[in-house]
């Protein structure tokens, strides 16, 4: 409740986390290098990739597919829905960090009208009245202002990422004002029916994945490196079909 009535603490913390977050971009040294492939961490990826798949396999996979069986299709995409609308201010500032004024005035309207016509974000209206959704975190800012995204680096339970994309989550959660009005039970409770609910929509697309894979790794590896670029260089907007985030990268939702 502090920090909802003296916004003087948030606002401290915030200002530590975002200096420590570019000073971390900018201290990490421009490796030249962006291909897919380009892993020197690879022994380290590999056993933290493994240890998390495992995760998945015998805990959040199970507990998607229990939530997949009793949650009709229209439920589970009216929740992915209602947090991708929550996400609002983080796409919304990250726009504006990187100069989009345009794409900034359709993420405020989209919020709007999703958040009245689709009754809190549950539908997305928005969509159909020509306001398209994007994707935008901290992550993609610094790549829009040139940094490197470094080597390919896997985060214990976050999963694929980079030390430019690492950099950015902790800025990224400070853009998104809800845990300022939730308590962490709240706020973690919904983050975890979430990650449930975006993994239940996916459970055939990650099984085909890995049966089509020789090295379920690499084609992590690739399909996050090729995304990343992707969105830095807004190909999601030029050409709508972008590859989704889900199949790889579950820290990526809300979304």
């Amino acid at each position: 409740m502090r920090t909802i009535i003296d916004g003087r603490p948030w606002r401290a913390r915030f200002s530590v986390i975002l200096i420590a977050g570019l000073a971390f971009a900018i201290a990490t040294p421009t490796w030249a290098a962006s291909d897919a492939d380009y892993d020197p961490w690879q022994r380290m990826n590999r056993g933290i990739f493994w240890f998390n798949d495992g995760a998945d396999r015998y805990v959040l996979e199970p507990v998607a597919k229990g939530w997949d069986f009793i949650a009709p299709e229209p439920v589970e995409r009216s929740i992915g829905n209602f947090f991708s609308n929550l996400r609002f201010p983080v796409v919304l500032v990250n726009n504006l960090f990187q100069g989009k004024v345009q794409p900034a005035a359709i993420d405020v309207g989209r919020f709007m009208v999703n958040s009245t016509f689709g009754l809190a974000g549950l539908f997305d209206p928005a969509t159909g009245w020509g306001l398209p959704r994007h994707n935008e975190d901290f992550g993609q800012t610094l790549g829009w202002w040139g940094v490197p995204p470094g080597p390919y680096l896997v985060l214990p339970f976050l999963g694929p990422s980079n030390p430019r994309d690492t950099a950015g989550i902790p800025v990224d959660y400070c853009l998104s004002v809800t845990p300022l009005f939730l308590s962490s039970f709240w706020w973690t409770g919904a983050g975890v029916l979430n990650i449930v609910n975006a993994r239940a929509q996916i459970i055939d697309q990650v099984q085909n994945a890995k049966d089509a894979s020789l090295d379920y790794y690499v084609f992590v590896r690739n399909a996050y490196s090729q995304r990343r670029v992707a969105l830095v260089n807004d190909q999601q907007e030029q050409n709508g079909d972008a590859p989704t985030d889900d199949l790889y990268d579950l820290n990526a939702t809300p979304q």
